[in-house]
């Protein structure tokens, strides 16, 4: 399948991992302390769902735009109030960020392609405290952590072009956890093979204490993405919660099956 996030903006696992997003910044907020959020494979910010890309293979007409009027848990209004529920403009993760930024916390965020992060920093240029950096956002990781502010999020979502790609995320999740470990991680992966997916999980949990992973299914054609994982180390108390009230609402919309398992620790 092809992985230019503009052919799958706001599909079905686009709505599960902006979720789980939101239920992480809005607990981080609590807090009147800064907290910093790192995204090291940023995008471009925002998708045009009326774009030819978009149009071309239809998901978030299955994804997000399945939501338009659902409410019924927090957590899902204001994820919601944010994507615009299903607007012509889907933000990505970074502009999520961005919009759930107080004056005292700050977002990094971390995009490889040029043309992507000239359209990024367009993006968040109304956003004093958020920062665009060009570069390999595995190798970023070891410089911006831990940031100074000791806490926050950090949201790894990388495309999946290369066939190591796990491998290299796996190295760079563990490396990232011995750097700053109070660290709440996101970590998004497609799962076409449970073989490589479990082999991930198991490198990644050598160094977490505590692990959630959520798991979104879809029926799709062949070639498309029917299977997504969002790995979240060190969850925040009350997210699994959230997450499950959320989800009870969202699945049968996307016509999803969904699922919490911790893989270490507990809440």
């Amino acid at each position: 399948m092809n992985y230019r996030h503009q052919y799958h903006a706001g599909n079905f696992a686009d709505v599960v991992k902006h979720l789980a997003e939101v239920a992480i910044l809005t607990h981080l907020a609590k807090k009147e302390t800064p907290f910093a959020v790192i995204d090291s494979h940023a995008g471009r910010g925002s998708y045009d769902l009326g774009s030819e890309e978009a149009l071309k293979t239809g998901e978030a007409a299955s994804g997000v735009q399945m939501l338009d009027g659902l409410s019924g848990s927090p957590l899902l209004d204001r994820y919601l109030s944010l994507v615009g529920e299903g607007s012509r403009i889907y933000p990505g993760s970074p502009l999520i960020a961005a919009k759930m930024l107080r004056p005292q916390d700050r977002l990094v965020a971390v995009e490889k392609h040029p043309e992507e992060a000239e359209a990024l920093k367009e993006t968040l240029s109304p956003w004093r405290k958020a920062r665009v950096e060009g570069g390999d956002g595995y190798a970023r990781l070891v410089s911006l952590l831990p940031p100074p502010e000791r806490r926050g999020l950090v949201l790894i979502d990388p495309p999946f072009e290369a066939p190591d790609e796990f491998e290299s995320l796996a190295r760079a999740v563990r490396g990232a956890l011995r750097r700053f470990t109070t660290g709440i991680y996101l970590i998004w992966y497609p799962i076409k093979a449970d073989a490589a997916a479990r082999a991930f999980e198991g490198e990644v949990l050598m160094d977490a204490r505590n692990a959630l992973k959520i798991e979104a299914a879809i029926d799709a054609a062949e070639g498309k993405l029917a299977r997504a994982g969002v790995l979240v180390l060190n969850p925040p108390f009350g997210f699994a919660a959230a997450m499950e009230q959320a989800l009870a609402k969202v699945a049968p919309r996307l016509k999803a099956k969904t699922r919490l398992d911790w893989l270490a620790g507990e809440e």
